[in-house]
This record gives structure tokens, sequence and C-alpha cells, in this order.
């Protein structure tokens, strides 16, 4: 359906994350994947949402010199966001041990930003899921952390993964969006371009 009306476009998806690439499959988008290094730093004043926004536009930079008329360029970052604070990408078992029993019996927010660039115009829009997790053994985060190795997540988790199965007792928003994409978002700025 989108293909259709993007006909004349070029989209081109600035991620290298497997389950993004996927949406983008699965909402019948024909696209290119292009990657280009971004240090993921951002100011210390940022906070919730404007975090993941100035990532998502940091990470669409590199790309601006080189964008023909007809390209979408689409950068992406999501956070997790607790007791005021981003947790990013834990570096080792013990880091993704902590946040994930941080997470534990309480309620978080998942932030994703989604940034369209062109020549002409860039927009960014960004999401935000609640999710509520049950009270965490320290054997289940153990077990989790051994078997799906998370150092690749925001927070630690992947909500599709096992720990979302047995864990996740509550959710407001998009599931998608946890998983790092709102796909309506997504699919709503495409349609109406």
């Amino acid at each position: 359906m989108l293909n259709e009306k993007l006909k004349n476009h070029n989209i081109i998806l600035a991620s290298g994350s497997p389950r993004r690439q996927l949406f983008f499959k699965e909402l019948g988008l024909d696209f290119e994947v292009r990657l280009k290094p971004v240090r993921e730093d951002y100011p210390t004043r940022l906070k919730h949402f404007e975090i993941s926004d100035y990532l998502a536009q940091l990470k669409a930079l590199p790309f601006k010199e080189e964008l023909n008329d007809n390209d979408i360029l689409i950068t992406s970052d999501t956070i997790v966001w607790h007791n005021g604070k981003a947790l990013g990408k834990p570096k080792d078992h013990s880091e993704a041990f902590a946040m994930i029993e941080s997470l534990s019996n309480t309620t978080h927010e998942v932030i994703t930003s989604v940034c369209f660039t062109t020549t002409k115009f860039q927009k960014t829009l960004n999401d935000t899921t609640k999710v509520s997790f049950k009270n965490l053994t320290n054997e289940e985060i153990n077990y989790y952390i051994e078997t799906c190795k998370p150092f690749d997540k925001a927070g630690a988790y992947g909500i599709q993964e096992w720990i979302g199965q047995i864990g996740v007792t509550k959710l407001e928003g998009s599931y998608f969006n946890v998983m790092g994409l709102p796909t309506h978002l997504v699919y709503k700025v495409l349609n109406n371009l």
C-alpha cells in the first residue's frame, strides 16, 4: 500500500537493528539500509524524549550532504526512562543485572524517536510506552542475561524475549514501540507525505 504511494521516493533506513529492518519489510516498504557510525553522546541537560529526539537527529547528520531530492532518510533511537534517568545499553553482566533489578516490580517508560530527513525538511516524532514488570527474582534475572545476552538493548531487555514473556504485567501504549519502532507513527508520516 505504501510502496505505491512512495514509488517516486527512495526510502533509506539508517539502522543496523534486525527488528527495525523486519518492521519495514512488514510495513510493505521497499527500502535500503545504509549505516554510518555515530557516537551516541548527548548533552546531560536533556531529559526524557529530548534525549531520543536528539540522538535520532544526530544519526541523520552524516547523511545530510549525500541525500538526493527523492530520498527519505529514517533514523531512530530508543531509550528506557526510569527514576529520572535514561538507561542505555549495559556494558557487562553486572550492569545488565543492576538495570533489570531496578526495573523489577516497577513501571518505566520506553521512548522511541523517529527522524525523517529529506533535502527539504526534517521531522522528528516520538512515542512513549509505559511498561510494568513483576517482582523478578535474582535467579530469573541471571537466567535471562545468561541465555539472551541483552547487551545491545537499552535497559538491558527485549520485551519480545523470555523476560518480557514472564515478567511484563502491564503495557500502556505501543508494543512495537518497546521493540524499537513505533510502526503506527512511521506508517502515518509516510502515508501523509
